[in-house]
């Protein structure tokens, strides 16, 4: 077979495949994909020592801060004959504690204590922050009442709290709000918390009742700094649940020895228990001081009798650093003006400090017959104190103490004196 092609279509044909190669020589070449754009650099972070390790975002609204408070104690009892009381070395507070801040707003606090060989967590909360003059706390922490109580295990001014402490709560699980307001000029606290015995903490109810508790500190003279009262602060704060039984009944002790004075029998609590506190504390320079009265009133019954048992505490408390440094009720402490260099000649910060505190049981707990047999109607101690800061974070610690049962009449158990001592690192 014979395939004809004319000579005008075999031209036409050249030429349209002639400009079809043209065209695909001259055609521009594809775009290349763009570049992937390089992810942006992580923010800066700092990590360091403030007191504690300390890691945080540039901007600090991420933070996370890791410490320890440790004491180390030595308990003697001076002219105990009898033997009556063991003579003992202890760690008293064994506490590594994480406290942090997440998106600026958020901020908790894990304070766990191993002391004894047990673990009991102490604190355990979590802050949403409104504002310096609302927050709201969630969680495991102190009730907002005592003055002492509220003060930091870090920053205390003797071996242990006072008497009046004992009438007071220790640590609740509940919710709180809480702020500064105008600076600091007025402090408060108030919350709803689970309701504990005097001097005691809990981590669960075992009823539906709760107690309702609240403090406010005002600072009348904060925003003037060239006035001598500014480091004074009044307050006043208050507790009101209804307890039942044998539990919610307290049981009170010595404060350096630790010895049980006065305990129930037979009896349980029924009623509403209600507790105010009047309080004040006072620093300038060199010098602190406080004061406090504790008042806790529960109705008591055993069989068919019922009566309102009210005990009343209070102390007061003067101290002066010797060494000039400043003294202070915050959680850091009493900071030396030079660490403690023996070689250098540098010894570090000295404080003396002194205090009187009683605790009175009401009279009607032993006309009704609802206190334990041997129980004492009255305690009252002389605490003398040195404190030795040799760094802001390491100090020594001894007192002497003498306690006092029913005014040391015929008949009363005897006097106690204790000879206690910590030393203490804490950051």
């Amino acid at each position: 077979m014979q395939l004809h092609i004319r000579v005008p279509t075999l031209i036409f044909l050249l030429s349209t495949l002639a400009a079809s190669n043209a065209s695909s020589q001259t055609a521009p070449a594809p775009t290349p994909p763009a570049e992937p754009t390089p992810p942006a650099a992580p923010a800066p972070v700092t990590a360091g020592w403030r007191d504690g390790f300390v890691i945080q975002s540039d901007k600090g609204d991420f933070r996370l801060q890791i410490g320890a408070l440790v004491h180390a104690d030595g308990r003697f009892a001076a002219g105990d004959d009898a033997e009556a009381v063991t003579d003992t070395f202890v760690i008293r507070r064994l506490r590594p504690y994480i406290r942090g801040r997440f998106a600026q707003r958020f901020e908790f606090y894990v304070n766990p204590d191993f002391a004894g060989g047990t673990l009991v967590v102490q604190d355990a909360y979590v802050d949403t922050v409104f504002s310096p003059a609302f927050r709201i706390r969630a969680g495991k922490a102190k009730t907002p009442f005592g003055l002492e109580r509220l003060h930091s295990a870090s920053n205390l001014l003797f071996f242990e709290r006072a008497l009046p402490t004992a009438l007071v709560p220790n640590r609740d699980v509940g919710i709180q709000v809480l702020g500064d307001v105008s600076g600091g000029l007025v402090s408060y606290l108030a919350g709803v918390v689970n309701g504990v015995t005097d001097g005691s903490s809990g981590d669960v109810d075992a009823s539906d009742s709760k107690d309702v508790a609240g403090r406010i500190l005002i600072r009348p003279f904060t925003k003037n700094a060239e006035s001598p009262l500014r480091g004074l602060s009044l307050g006043l704060a208050g507790t009101r649940g209804r307890q039942t039984g044998a539990a919610a009944l307290p049981s009170y002790r010595t404060v350096s020895l630790q010895q049980p004075f006065f305990s129930y029998s037979g009896a349980v609590a029924d009623g509403v228990r209600t507790r105010f506190s009047p309080q004040l504390s006072y620093y300038y320079k060199s010098f602190g001081g406080l004061a406090e009265y504790v008042h806790s009133e529960l109705p008591v019954r055993k069989a068919a009798v019922v009566g309102d048992i009210g005990h009343d505490s209070w102390q007061i408390a003067a101290s002066w650093v010797i060494t000039g440094e400043a003294a202070t009720d915050a959680a850091a402490g009493v900071r030396p003006r030079a660490n403690f260099d023996f070689g250098a000649g540098h010894l570090g910060a000295f404080q003396i400090a002194a205090r009187y505190h009683a605790l009175k049981i009401d009279g009607r707990a032993f006309d009704l017959n609802l206190a334990a047999a041997g129980a004492s109607r009255e305690a009252e101690a002389w605490t003398v104190g040195l404190n030795w800061y040799l760094t802001p974070n390491f100090r020594y610690v001894v007192n002497f103490e003498r306690t006092v049962f029913d005014s040391d009449a015929e008949g009363a158990r005897r006097p106690e004196n204790a000879v206690v001592f910590r030393t203490q690192v804490n950051f």
